[in-house]
């Protein structure tokens, strides 16, 4: 009767530069702060230092289940089912687009970018660097709402809604519109590969900062705010 767990081995495993917080616990859900850098699960070069793995032997639930995912490189909130028999009832609010999410980038002033603004366009994953994608001529299947926060001099503050989940797609829409994301070393060209070391000193400016939603289980409106601050804006 004993339920046994394998994580392979990986050599030379880069541990993260800064630890998870815990935002939110009961006993349906887990929301974390994920810090730049750390994947949301296994993959790759990351398996023990994985957030799901870390949470997992921190809070004592192996039925942990993460309902979306983020960049590695993006920090901010991550939510998780904590019993399997309501993961699907949460994982249909992010498939059913009833998740209300917020991000905020850090990125070049342009006067002459239209702000607010919604921006539309087809995303396709690149042919020969299977880690970036690009848009696309064809009907649009991502959508961001991009609104302007505040200038930092050359910088700005953007807030972003994105209304799809397109991987990269906040990234790839800011780069589409000439004001890439602060930090991002694969748009709007590949500075280096997944596979090669990072730059600590120099991460994403993405945060993912509110999750909102009706929680399918107990009913009640459900509101989470990251506690973490972009470095951009810390100066």
């Amino acid at each position: 009767g004993q339920r046994l767990f394998y994580y392979r081995h990986v050599p030379h495993e880069p541990e993260p530069p800064h630890s998870e917080q815990i935002v939110f616990q009961d006993e349906h859900l887990v929301v974390a702060d994920k810090p730049h850098f750390m994947p949301v699960t296994p993959g790759g070069r990351y398996v023990h230092s994985s957030l799901l793995v870390r949470l997992k032997r921190r809070l004592g639930i192996d039925t942990l289940s993460p309902l979306h995912r983020i960049d590695r490189e993006t920090a901010g909130l991550v939510a998780f089912a904590a019993q399997p028999a309501h993961r699907d009832e949460y994982q249909a609010l992010f498939r059913d687009r009833a998740v209300e999410k917020i991000y905020e980038a850090v990125a070049p002033y342009r006067d002459d970018l239209t702000l607010p603004r919604t921006h539309r366009s087809r995303l396709v994953e690149d042919a020969d660097r299977f880690f970036v994608s690009h848009e696309a001529p064809g009907a649009p299947n991502s959508e961001t709402q991009i609104e302007l926060i505040a200038r930092h001099g050359a910088l700005a503050h953007y807030r972003l809604r994105p209304i799809t989940g397109r991987r990269h797609q906040l990234r790839v829409h800011l780069a589409a519109l000439g004001v890439p994301i602060a930090g991002d070393a694969f748009y709007p060209r590949v500075l280096r590969g997944p596979d090669e070391p990072d730059d600590l000193s120099q991460p994403l400016q993405l945060l993912a900062r509110a999750l909102a939603f009706d929680d399918p289980v107990t009913g009640q409106r459900r509101h989470f705010e990251s506690q973490l601050r972009l470095q951009a804006l810390a100066v």
